[in-house]
């Protein structure tokens, strides 16, 4: 589906969360349809191994930065319109995998969590926006957590949702403008962050199992529904949350295997 997409050559996008697992399959994905990139991360190391990889396959900058930081907005702004020139795309996929119930959750945690998945997103809008117009595209990149209750979710659930509600006041605020924000709220998807616990009991059961599709989503998956949003085949999708997650939201699924299961 994604390799007619029109309407993306040449424009600049700015990828948070650039050097590794989702950001980076979105990078490479805009890549590789002609968008000249401007990938942001915290990590230089992981930045200076893609920026080799990607070698002149397709025009990418890369700046690392905390995303929390004061003058972090206008610094990577300020380098994607002196590097390229112009700013048409911003994927806020950067953000915290600091989770647990409410009354387990410290203050810092949540000030943590707070301050990458909700703050620092809502201020590079904040500065990203003056250079915006007809045609641009805004995502975040958030999570099935924040459209239903899990438990063990706590401050994380809780911005991922309030994500949502930024998502459609942006969209209400700078439709008109012609640009167009959304929201892509991936299942778990395994990356470097979530290896660790794939493969136990708990997690097979409350994902694969409650899961009608029978694979596992990939970066790949959200790289495409984010090609989407963002190209002219899209470009009256507005103020949406879009699910990719094989309808583990939407359904009441449980797998054979899980029903068959003894009681003990």
């Amino acid at each position: 589906m994604t390799e007619g997409l029109s309407g993306m050559q040449d424009k600049v996008a700015i990828v948070t969360g650039g050097g590794g697992g989702i950001g980076e399959a979105i990078v490479r994905a805009l890549g590789a349809r002609g968008v000249k990139v401007v990938a942001v991360g915290r990590n230089p190391a992981k930045l200076e191994r893609l920026a080799a990889s990607v070698g002149d396959s397709f025009a990418l900058s890369a700046i690392a930065v905390d995303i929390t930081a004061a003058d972090a907005p206008k610094a990577i702004v300020d380098h994607a319109l002196a590097t390229f020139g112009r700013l048409d795309i911003l994927v806020n996929n950067a953000g915290s995998f600091n989770f647990g119930p409410v009354h387990s959750t410290t203050d810092d945690m949540l000030s943590e969590v707070l301050a990458v998945s909700m703050a620092a997103p809502f201020r590079l809008c904040r500065e990203a926006l003056a250079h915006l117009g007809k045609g641009a595209s805004v995502l975040f990149i958030g999570s099935t957590w924040g459209i239903y209750g899990t438990p063990g979710g706590g401050a994380y659930s809780v911005v991922k949702a309030g994500l949502i509600g930024l998502t459609q006041t942006m969209a209400a605020e700078y439709g008109r403008r012609g640009v167009r924000t959304n929201y892509i709220a991936p299942t778990v998807v395994r990356t470097e962050m979530t290896d660790a616990f794939w493969e136990s009991d708990f997690f097979q059961r409350t994902n694969q199992e409650l899961t009608p599709f029978d694979r596992d989503c990939t970066v790949e998956d959200i790289a495409n529904s984010a090609l989407f949003l963002c190209s002219d085949e899209g470009s009256f999708i507005n103020g949406q949350t879009i699910a990719v997650d094989g309808g583990i939201s939407t359904t009441r699924y449980v797998a054979p295997e899980a029903i068959a299961a003894q009681r003990r």
